[in-house]
Formats: C-alpha cells, structure tokens, sequence
C-alpha cells in the first residue's frame, strides 16, 4: 500500500493536488493520502491533518505576525511524515512553508516532489540551491521554467499549467455578458483588485478611483468587480464607502471571475495568478498591485520586473505593470483607457495570448502523476 504525503497552502494548491489527484488515485487506488489540503482535496480521499486556511497568510509583514503558529504546525508534521515514512512527499507551490519541509524530509531519506517553482526568475534566485536540496524532482507550469533548472542540473518536468486546460481557446463573450445581465451595447471593463483581504486593503482605492476617472471620460462604461467569497465582498463594500466611492455604478458580483472577464474588452488587475487567466481569456489588461509601505520598501529591492505573468511569458512587456506609487486612479485609468480603445493593440494582445495559451497546454494532472509514480518507483 502505497502512503503519500502533500501539503497545499492556499485555494489555488487545493485545485492544483485536486487535479494531480484526479489523474494519481485510478493509478494508486489503496493509496494512504494526508498531510495539509483543502476542501477539493479531501474530496478525494485526502486527510488534512490541519486546516489548510492556517497557512493562507500573505505578505512579509502578516507572515511574521503568524510565524510562531505556521513553525509549530510544520514542526508538527515534518515529525508525523518521518515517523511514517511514505513513499513520497509533494509539497504543492507555499514554497515558505515546503521548501524548508523537503529539506528535513530529504535528508531523512524520503522522496520530495515540489510542485510549481517560486519565482526564482522574478526574486531571490539564490532559492534554486536550497531548491536543489529540497527536491528528488520539481514540477513546473512554465516552459520557460524548465529550462532554467535543467541548466542548474535539477531533475524538472514541465506540466502546463491547469488554467490553459480549463479556459476555452475562444470566450464566450456574449454569454457572459447575457448571464451577467451586461448591456451588450456598451463597453465593459473587469476590475480584479485580489483575492486576499490584504490585497483588497491596499488596491481597492485606487482600482476604483480608476473606475471613477473613466466613468467620467466615457459614462456609458460599465464595470463589473468579482469578489472571491463574502467576507471580501463586504470588506470591498466598507472600503467603497471609507473612499467615498460607494455610489459608482460598480456590478459586484460573488466568484464567476472568468464569466466577468470573458465579458470585458479591458480588465484592470492585481498582478497575480488572475493576470494568466486574464491572457488565457484574450482580453487586453492593465496589471496593478499595492503593498504595505514597509513590505514594498524591502521588496523594490529585490523583485525584478517584469511581474505579470503575461509579460514573463512573453519575455517582454506587452501590457503595462503599475505597482505602488505608479498605481494611482489616474494612471491606471489612463492605460486601462488605451488598452480599451487601441484597436491594433488589441489585435497584437489576442495573438501574443493564443500563443501563449497553446504553449501551456501540457496534460497537466496527467504529466503530474507520472512524475510522482517515477520519482516512487525511480527515485
């Protein structure tokens, strides 16, 4: 009977070890699953041994405040996994909590896989040597990943990347305009200001000072902001009213992200996982992103741009990266404004996007489970 081990950290790990699952239980059907997961996990069988939300903290500064509890719990775990012994360990993306993890684990003799590199390309690329200790194998998302580790002489397989599997070549934009009771006669603008609530805290304001400029400039716009779960749409709701733009004709809608912005001709996002599915869907965007002052003074240090997925695929870039103090309402609306009306941009925009898509279609939970089921067997 084969035991595997996992940890996924946040919502975007427990999709991730769902569909890696989904492919590597038919293959290992009385296999023993546990560790850390979510919800989508233990769907299939999987036991979280503790909540998977106790490692969803985000930021520098936010990470400290929980580190005594986050230490405890990876102490906790890394005793349970070397008592146990199993076949092998996955650690999926949280490369702050598993890359630490699969060192000790690896050393004690047991099989790590890592899924999905830190951006090693972005900041911190000192990380790939402790990378090179931590992990029998790493699985990446991106072509351009793979290169990198195996010039660094790490065992790496690419798998693509989920969201290339699971948004169609083509959107839907006239459904997604009728399900969302759009008007299909005027123009549509998506606003992604995160998904975390501190991600909320600090873009809010200045994403919908945006929204407030273009309305003015163009009063038939009409804006449209998917909120991940209820306690973001009402923090989202309280943020409105303490900037004085609650009374903006904002559409707030809960989850359905892809469905608003398959129903945009521009999205206005923060610089994050959304930024892919924005390209995946074909749709010009503006990428912005605010920090907490003290995290941002360390973090212009040491994150190289470009940020945006997009344009770290393109290897250019394509679409422009506000960040901080260059996120003000008046300079996002300005670019969301040329990416909205340049019609030759948004030809050049859908064909960058195509390839892209393309590129990252790769069998991913199927990939995925033969790697693991190598490393098992192969080491």
């Amino acid at each position: 009977m084969r035991k595997i081990a996992m940890v996924a950290g946040e919502t975007s790990g427990d999709i991730l070890g769902d569909a890696i699952l989904s492919a590597l239980c038919p293959k290992v059907p009385d296999a023993v699953l546990y560790g850390i997961g979510g919800r989508r996990m233990e769907s299939r069988g999987f036991s979280s041994k503790w909540p998977m939300e106790k490692l969803a903290v985000n930021g520098l500064f936010e990470v400290l405040a929980h580190f005594r509890e986050i230490k405890n719990i990876r102490n906790g775990l890394r005793n349970l996994i070397i008592a146990d012994h199993p076949d092998v360990f996955v650690g999926i993306d949280a490369p702050e909590f598993n890359l630490g993890l699969e060192v000790q684990l690896r050393e004690a003799g047991i099989k790590t896989v890592h899924v999905v590199s830190p951006s090693i390309w972005a900041w911190r690329s000192g990380r790939i040597k402790t990378i090179a200790k931590a992990v029998s194998r790493i699985l990446v998302l991106f072509p351009f990943e793979e290169t990198i580790y195996q010039k660094a002489g790490i065992p790496v397989t690419c798998i693509g990347h989920p969201l290339a599997e699971n948004i169609p070549m083509q959107a839907d934009v006239q459904g997604a305009r009728q399900e969302l009771q759009l008007d299909n006669g005027k123009p549509v603008i998506a606003i992604l200001p995160g998904s975390r609530m501190s991600e909320l805290k600090y873009n809010t304001a200045a994403f919908i000072e945006a929204a407030r400029i273009l309305l003015g400039r163009e009063p038939s716009l009409q804006f449209v902001v998917p909120m991940a779960g209820e306690r973001q749409d009402a923090y989202f709701k309280q943020l409105l009213k303490e900037n004085r733009l609650d009374q903006l004709p904002l559409k707030i809608i809960q989850g359905q992200s892809q469905k608003a912005i398959a129903a945009a001709d521009a999205v206005l996002v923060a610089s994050g996982t959304a930024t892919l599915e924005v390209a995946l869907l074909k749709k010009p965007m503006v990428i912005g992103y605010r920090l907490m002052w003290a995290t941002w003074q360390i973090a212009r240090h040491i994150v190289k741009p470009p940020v945006g997925l997009p344009n770290i695929l393109a290897g250019e870039m394509i679409v422009p990266e506000l960040l901080q103090h260059d996120a003000t309402g008046q300079k996002l609306a300005d670019a969301l404004w040329y990416q909205l009306t340049d019609e030759n941009n948004r030809r050049n925009l859908h064909q960058r996007f195509t390839d892209m898509h393309h590129s990252l279609l790769r069998n991913m939970a199927q990939t995925s489970a033969e790697a693991i089921l190598d490393v098992i067997q192969n080491g």
